[in-house]
């Protein structure tokens, strides 16, 4: 079998393909459709410390050669989710990513500190990038006398009672520092920071997260966008605005990784409409380590173990020693 191992900071996978945050669920949804222990790895769905009921449906729309989500990060919770869901998934042969999001620094402190201490976690991606959840109040990136409000990952500010804009950490340098360092200093497990492509310059960003410890990107999350029924004359989603994904962004997906990886030495993980081997091809000449398939897993369960067989093919064929050789290769 051709060699596809990669690596992300202390993490070595047996290939580079990934299943995103948030696409199927905890796991062990597609135990049954899916033969986990084929993939590079699994991240989980996003979890935060205390249970979430999600966004009111509807939560998807389908859109050219996309799909909007606005599932506004419904979950168990963290200790639920390590109670009832950990055990069964530990025992499935494959990496296990947990994805997290921190409603403060202390919080996703306190959050990657219980993880560090369960046994089979292999690495943690923090996620600073969603694009639909709202807030009752702000952010805090501190506590204590020091503490200072900020704009931090779920903030939704209205204008005029009718424009909503997302906020989100990994739109500030400064906030992207703050809270991959207040992770970083809780465990030494593989640290992957979840960028939004929603910003006017990437480069100090990424370069936040990597100053702070993160030992991957994963480049990028979904673009804020909207669908509008023109006979209701109402937004399509229930929280009017979603994460636009698919291969409707695929290009502008691959630009910001290669962009990012001229600016980073960490390794990125690509996201953004990876559909085939080709596409997975795109994201390593343009400099990524691995690939996280997302969107294709809602049209069929099995994208991620096609696209692996289809990288045996093109490593095979290509007599390359690692798919290490195609890394930033537009570049040379």
């Amino acid at each position: 079998m051709p060699d596809l191992r990669v690596t992300l900071g202390p993490l070595t996978l047996r290939n580079p393909v990934l299943v995103a945050a948030g696409t199927v669920g905890y796991g062990l949804e597609f135990v049954r459709a899916l033969r986990l222990e084929r993939l590079g790895a699994l991240v989980t769905k996003t979890l935060t410390l205390q249970p979430r009921s999600g966004n009111p449906p509807p939560r998807l729309v389908e859109t050219p050669a996309g799909m909007l989500n606005a599932v506004g990060l419904q979950n168990v919770g963290l200790e639920a989710f390590l109670r009832e869901k950990w055990p069964a998934l530990r025992r499935c042969d494959v990496p296990v990513i947990v994805s997290v999001l921190g409603e403060s620094a202390d919080e996703l402190a306190a959050m990657v500190q219980r993880l560090d201490a369960v046994d089979g976690i292999a690495g943690i991606e923090l996620n600073l990038s969603c694009p639909n959840l709202k807030s009752s109040g702000e952010w805090r990136v501190a506590s204590g006398e020091e503490e200072r409000p900020r704009s931090m990952s779920t903030e939704l500010i209205t204008h005029h009672s009718s424009l909503v804009t997302p906020r989100m950490v990994a739109q500030d340098p400064e906030a992207t520092f703050t809270m991959v360092q207040a992770a970083r200093r809780q465990t030494r497990r593989a640290l992957i920071a979840k960028l939004s492509p929603d910003v006017t310059d990437l480069a100090p960003i990424a370069t936040a997260a990597e100053r702070a410890g993160a030992d991957a990107l994963a480049v990028t999350n979904t673009f804020v966008g909207m669908s509008i029924d023109p006979v209701t004359r109402r937004s399509r989603l229930g929280s009017m605005t979603g994460g636009l994904s698919g291969p409707a962004i695929r290009a502008l997906a691959v630009y910001r990784v290669w962009y990012t990886a001229r600016t980073v030495r960490i390794p990125i993980i690509g996201l953004g409409g990876v559909v085939r081997a080709e596409d997975a091809l795109e994201f390593f000449l343009a400099g990524a380590s691995a690939v996280a398939v997302g969107t294709a897993n809602f049209a069929n369960p099995t994208a991620a173990l096609r696209i692996v067989r289809g990288l045996e093919r093109y490593v095979s064929r290509s007599r390359i020693r690692s798919l290490e050789e195609l890394r930033g290769a537009v570049n040379r």
